[in-house]
């Protein structure tokens, strides 16, 4: 289980947040078999889930706390993709909360089963986002799209030696918002709403 913080400071309880999440995605990009760094993901992202001052989940939900719901690992949504460059385009989306979030898409990513643009967040340092929402959102996962990347916050899958983007879809993950309103949350954008089902990544109520 993840050790309790020594402060209860919130500030500094954050930054060690953002360390485990780093570390724990460093792990995901050192390990060769994708299967056992999917698992590990796992289960040191239910560590920090039921244990760290910094969950997303509500304290009240925390004791009960068994688990995110996934569904099984899946080696055919892995892909190697090429980021293919786009006119810069910079725009404001709207956060589960109504707040605006400035992006600036460099790029655009295609699929078996459709394309994804892929943007920058334009706050302080920056970092890749990609987002989606698919046919399972509103029913199996968040209406509001899950997340596959999201640099800034240490969520990075890595890139092959080219410079193709790591996209594994088994760890696509809800956002903060989807746990508890008292987070605001940028939602998928309309480019990057998918029209199959990805049944891989966390899901929203168990198998």
């Amino acid at each position: 289980m993840t050790k309790p913080t020594i402060t209860q400071d919130p500030w500094l309880t954050l930054l060690d947040w953002r360390r485990r999440v780093s570390g724990l995605y460093e792990k995901v990009r050192l390990t060769p078999d994708r299967q056992a760094a999917h698992e590990n993901w796992r289960r040191e992202r239910d560590d920090l889930f039921g244990g760290h001052l910094q969950s997303p989940l509500p304290p009240e939900a925390r004791a009960d706390f068994r688990g995110l719901a996934h569904w099984p690992y899946n080696p055919e949504l892995v892909f190697e993709a090429e980021v293919e460059t786009m006119p810069g385009e910079r725009f404001v989306v709207q956060t589960s909360a109504g707040h605006d979030l400035p992006l600036a898409r460099f790029g655009r990513v295609r699929l078996p089963f459709g394309t994804l643009d892929v943007y920058w967040t334009e706050v302080y340092g920056g970092g890749v986002f990609l987002p989606f929402r698919d046919a399972t959102g509103g029913h199996e996962s968040y209406g509001g799209g899950r997340y596959l990347l999201d640099t800034v916050k240490g969520a990075d899958l890595g890139s092959a030696a080219d410079g193709e983007l790591t996209l594994d879809f088994n760890f696509a993950y809800h956002p903060s918002c989807f746990y508890d309103h008292r987070w605001s949350c940028p939602l998928a954008p309309p480019a990057n709403v998918l029209k199959v089902k990805v049944e891989a990544g966390e899901r929203s109520i168990p198998l």
